[in-house]
Formats: C-alpha cells, sequence, structure tokens
C-alpha cells in the first residue's frame, strides 16, 4: 500500500490574506473561475437598473477588482477594507475612490450610497451579527438604492466541502426572513448565480480546494483536515471524465431595493 507523503499528512494551511500562499491560491482560482465576468454582467444590469447613480458605496472592497468595474457606472466612489495589504491594491484599482480603513463595525461613511455593496464579507462576521451588520449596512443605503448582500450559495459543491472539512454553514435565508420582518416596506429578491472553477491540473485544484475551506472557523479547529484528505476529496467529489477538475461555487445574492423616502 503506498504510504503517505509528508505534504499528505500536513494541515491544510491557514492562508493569510496578506501572505504570498494566499495571493497565489487566489490568483489561481481567478484564472480559472467564470465569477468575475457572470458576476460582473450581473452587477452592471443592477447599477443599471437604479434610479440614480451619484455614490457607491463598497464594503469590504477588498483588492478592488470589482469596485473598479462598479465605480464606472457612479459619479463618486467610497470603498471601505481595513486590510492593509489589500488597500494598497485597492488604492492602485480605483485611485480616485475614497478609501475608508476602518471595520465595518467603525466606519462611517460621509453619505450614503445608491448602491451598498457588501460582497462575501459575512464570512468574517459572526452569525449573531450579522443582522446588525446588513442593517447597519442597509442605513448606509440611500432611499430608492441597493443594497446588494453577496455569499456562497450553501448547497453548492464548494460549501458541501467547507461544511465537510469545518462545519461552517452559511446560509442567507433566516437573515432575508428577518429583514422582511423588520423592514416590510423594502423590496427582496434573492439570485442565485451559478458558477464553476475548471482545472487540468490536480495539484491547483487541491490548492484552490485550500483557498476555499479558509472559512473564519478553520483556525479555531482542533485538528485542521489533512492535505491528503483534501486531495482524497477534490479526487473523489469533483473529477471529470476528460481528466480535469471542476469546483461548483455558485453564489447568492440578496438584492434589497430600499423604499423611496
Amino acid at each position: 500500500m503506498e504510504q503517505p507523503t509528508t505534504a499528505d499528512t500536513d494541515p491544510v494551511r491557514v492562508l493569510e490574506t496578506s501572505g504570498d500562499d494566499y495571493r497565489r491560491a487566489f490568483d489561481l482560482f481567478l484564472a480559472g473561475t467564470d465569477e468575475k465576468p457572470r458576476t460582473h454582467a450581473r452587477l452592471g444590469e443592477i447599477a443599471a437598473s437604479l434610479p440614480r447613480r451619484r455614490v457607491l458605496l463598497d464594503l469590504g472592497a477588498g483588492d478592488g477588482r470589482t469596485t473598479a468595474y462598479l465605480a464606472r457606472y457612479f459619479d463618486r466612489t467610497i470603498a471601505v477594507e481595513p486590510s492593509a495589504a489589500m488597500r494598497e491594491k485597492l488604492t492602485a484599482a480605483c485611485p480616485d475612490a475614497l478609501l475608508l480603513p476602518e471595520p465595518l463595525d467603525r466606519a462611517a461613511p460621509p453619505e450614503p450610497g445608491d448602491l451598498v455593496h457588501l460582497s462575501h464579507v459575512l464570512y468574517y462576521v459572526p452569525e449573531p451579527d450579522w443582522f446588525p451588520t446588513v442593517t447597519r449596512a442597509l442605513d448606509w443605503t440611500a432611499p430608492g438604492g441597493v443594497l446588494l448582500v453577496v455569499l456562497q450559495n450553501p448547497d453548492s459543491p464548494c460549501m458541501r466541502m467547507a461544511a465537510h472539512f469545518t462545519g461552517v454553514h452559511y446560509d442567507l435565508r433566516p437573515l432575508l426572513d428577518r429583514l422582511r420582518v423588520r423592514h416590510p416596506s423594502h423590496g427582496y429578491a434573492l439570485e442565485t448565480l451559478a458558477l464553476h472553477y475548471r482545472t487540468s491540473h490536480l495539484a491547483e485544484a487541491v490548492d484552490v480546494a485550500e483557498f476555499m475551506v479558509n472559512v473564519a472557523d478553520l483556525v479555531t479547529l482542533d485538528a485542521r483536515p489533512t492535505r491528503g484528505a483534501l486531495t482524497a476529496y477534490v479526487r473523489q467529489h469533483f473529477a471529470r471524465p476528460d481528466g480535469g477538475y471542476a469546483i461548483g461555487h455558485s453564489q447568492d445574492m440578496l438584492i434589497v431595493r430600499r423604499a423611496r423616502a
């Protein structure tokens, strides 16, 4: 029987957003996914539908790729990003944006946004704080504007893998139900975009799978899953008949259209 290598028995890495390993895995993911073109197309439709496009407010703007795409629709852009490493890229991508370095719970945007974009941020917010966090973002949304909350779909292969190894479960539907009860005058929709990462190489698929299981809870586990276990999971669930690998990572888009004043 083949014996596991040292790499097989090593735990999956906790990838720091400012580190080289994170950037490499993220670049691999971006190179193989259809996320940006498909997501940007839908975001463009939402932006174009707004009655006013004065201010874009991007909360947790990251490296600024999506911020830069959306900024073309608006007169002004305000971006909140507490990570210094991400702000460096954000500044290069959006040199005219007003950057706020505070965390969301301490940020104070100077004016409301006609589009408030909160994308892939709630993973890093304890679930009991989701409602107050999103309510704060809704307070920063101009009357007639849209708050857009984006998160991985809980039933996607990506999130089933994350749940298998870490026990996490993210789901926007309970949040949507609470918002409807508390703020019934606003309009609500929950959409799912089917997205896929593809590669011909097992090693790249495993590196991207490691990136995908790097949820906030990973660092708290008593024993992190091994690279060998992750590799076996990728082979079993994501191998394609053509010899490549595909990981579905559909995302949910919660669209809140704030009532006009």
